[in-house]
């Protein structure tokens, strides 16, 4: 780590893969960049650690390519619960599964490749007139950059808290088992706690996560609804310990304030239901960057609104499901009679698909079966 810059084009608070993303992003269009974060590299965290294929096409532009050995490819997504089993595939290609470690590790090549400044275990303690304050030393900055997560400091210095809605939680757990991937699809059991995901990381390797609304249920608990899932990892080496984390849901009424700007979870959030919390952070890096090159943060809100409508869209839509028993039974029935529907809502939620080329025909053909499941 060299020593702190007192002046540079862009600071960005956190040093995670939002974080990351935005410096790389703006490195790339000629901005000196300086990161810093208060933990220390890797950060982990829990997550479903899949990352969809527009996520991936989002990275490969920020030249980043996730080699084959450190991560697995999922071809699609597979619902199941007691009755039923759906699934379709990607159209524009595999997603990849990789540790969150691993993702980090990569990105901070990348980041350093591009010539970022980057400071670990580093204290920001707030904002100051002409840019930043960390470890006693103010950096002057044209842009303040918050991307430090759910709980941002930077969207609270800054007066960005208020919300277009009421912001709610759910709470996800992960462990890592030494199995070889049953399937290359990411599986998700639907049950009466919550949404368990299986996702294949390694060769020999899978994330299991279980998101739900009570704090106190644990993978242990959705086990047992789904007991051919738990034969499967009995018996199997555990590799991590059970971590958790919070789900939330927030829309913000504005993510930029002057020259401080929100990315990532910092700048409101979908619940984890949707797998699309990596996908949506490295799409806004790449409409910041483009922003800081118009010098037009405006530019940056509206490409926001527009890259979290749809996951806010299908998160509403799934966290339906899992709230009615009744509609998720039902649903799951319907899709499982019609693949081809759920082929197209998946090219649909990765942007392959336009939602309006989902016709009324269809639509109201789902309804139906919906009904008489």
């Amino acid at each position: 780590m060299t020593g702190i810059a007192v002046e540079t084009d862009v600071f960005v608070v956190g040093g995670g893969p939002s974080g990351l993303a935005v410096a790389v992003a703006a490195r790339h269009r000629g901005f000196s960049v300086t990161v810093a974060d208060i933990a220390r590299p890797p950060i982990d965290k829990a997550c479903g650690e899949g990352i969809m294929p527009d996520g991936l096409a989002a990275l490969r532009n920020l030249g980043v390519n996730i080699p084959l050995n450190a991560a697995a490819p999922f071809q699609g997504i597979r619902f199941l619960d007691d009755e039923s089993a759906v699934q379709a595939s990607f159209a524009q290609g595999p997603g990849l599964g990789l540790r969150r470690t691993k993702l980090h590790e990569i990105l901070i090549d990348k980041a350093a490749e591009a010539g970022v400044n980057m400071h670990w275990g580093a204290h920001v303690t707030g904002l100051t007139p002409n840019g930043i304050a960390i470890n006693g030393v103010n950096v002057r900055c044209r842009w303040v950059v918050g991307a430090d997560g759910q709980n941002s400091r930077v969207r609270c210095w800054s007066g960005l808290e208020s919300v277009r809605s009421s912001p709610s939680t759910r709470f996800g757990f992960r462990r890592h088992y030494r199995v070889v991937p049953w399937s290359d699809f990411v599986e998700v059991y639907w049950t009466k706690h919550g949404q368990l995901y299986v996702t294949p990381v390694g060769e020999e390797e899978v994330c299991v996560a279980f998101i739900n609304r009570n704090p106190k249920l644990r993978l242990e608990d959705a086990f047992a609804v789904f007991p051919q899932l738990y034969a499967r990892l009995k018996g199997a080496d555990l590799i991590t310990r059970q971590q958790g984390a919070v789900s939330a849901t927030r829309a913000l009424r504005s993510v930029y304030r002057g020259s401080t700007v929100l990315v990532g979870e910092a700048s409101g959030s979908v619940d984890a239901i949707t797998g699309d919390g990596l996908s949506m952070a490295f799409q806004q890096a790449h409409a910041l960057a483009e922003a800081f090159v118009n010098d037009d943060l405006a530019q940056y809100q509206r490409a926001h609104r527009r890259i979290e409508r749809l996951p806010r869209m299908m998160a509403n839509l799934m966290l339906l499901m899992d709230r009615s028993r009744w509609l998720r039974a039902r649903s799951l029935r319907s899709l499982a009679a019609s693949p081809n529907l759920f082929t197209r809502m998946l090219a649909v939620h990765t942007g392959e698909l336009p939602l309006f080329r989902i016709g009324i025909e269809e639509t109201l053909s789902f309804g139906w079966h919906v009904l008489r499941a």
